[in-house]
């Protein structure tokens, strides 16, 4: 399948340093890790992962700004376009050796993402989108589940851990939400949370306290499969707040009935 010139860019770079993370999972054990913060580490994979991906961007598009979850903002030249990436969404999945998570590459020009690449390394999954071309999964055209019924429907979710997040709102959301769902599920990586919704894997999605190399590339995935995105309330914008609610336009608006009352 062709693609645009910027999204061959993108896989690119992604599959580049996917070969630095499948050598490090190899060796889980011998990773040099670092403390960030309780129960939030940051590994040598992954800041490796961020450089050589900042290299390889920036290189074939020398003036975008980068911003990444390691390295934070890095100005560009061309102050209209910008990279947001994940250089290892699913670090604790990663460091556990558990097989769900991913490389997140997302361009923004002028504050609306234009294009995205997720590629989790360990299945060789490979989620592509740009504006108005719509979503792939291995070259496979993605469109959201048509369930409309939250009865039905396998929503994924976040969980408060040590350090973050509200544990008293997330127990009355998920009491909520469990006895409305056929199921909810925690994978541990945003961005494949997403792609997941996007494939119709899982029929909605919601959580908070969310970074904006979290959720880039994934809201266009899953908008270009015909998603809705949207903060928790509706009208906020989840890239601005960091919390974030999908699904297809039903699930979407069940979903955020279900929030409010809770």
């Amino acid at each position: 399948m062709l693609h645009s010139a910027v999204i061959n860019v993108m896989v690119k770079a992604a599959r580049r340093a996917a070969r630095s993370l499948k050598r490090d999972l190899g060796e889980i054990e011998n990773l040099q890790v670092s403390l960030k913060g309780p129960a939030n580490f940051v590994t040598a994979a992954d800041k490796r992962a961020e450089e050589m991906l900042y290299t390889d961007l920036t290189k074939a598009r020398p003036g975008y700004g980068f911003i990444g979850e390691e390295g934070g903002t890095r100005e560009g030249a061309d102050k209209s376009h910008t990279w947001i990436v994940d250089p290892l969404d699913g670090t604790t999945n990663f460091l556990h050796g558990i097989p769900q998570f991913a490389i997140s590459i997302g361009l923004q020009r002028e504050g609306t993402m234009i294009a995205g690449v997720i590629y989790n390394p360990a299945n060789d999954e490979l989620y592509i989108a740009e504006r108005g071309k719509g979503s792939f999964l291995n070259d496979k055209r993605l469109r959201v589940a048509g369930r409309k019924k939250l009865n039905e429907a396998v929503i994924a979710c976040g969980l408060p851990h040590i350090g973050r997040g509200d544990l008293e709102l997330a127990a009355r959301e998920l009491g909520a939400m469990q006895s409305r769902v056929a199921g909810l599920r925690r994978f541990g990586a945003a961005s494949l949370d997403l792609a997941f919704v996007a494939a119709g894997r899982l029929d909605g999605y919601w959580e908070r306290n969310l970074q904006p190399w979290d959720m880039a590339a994934g809201i266009i995935i899953l908008r270009e499969a015909g998603g809705i995105v949207s903060g928790v309330t509706g009208q906020d914008d989840a890239m601005t707040t960091g919390d974030i609610l999908c699904g297809n336009e039903f699930i979407h608006a069940e979903l955020l009935k279900v929030l409010k009352a809770a």
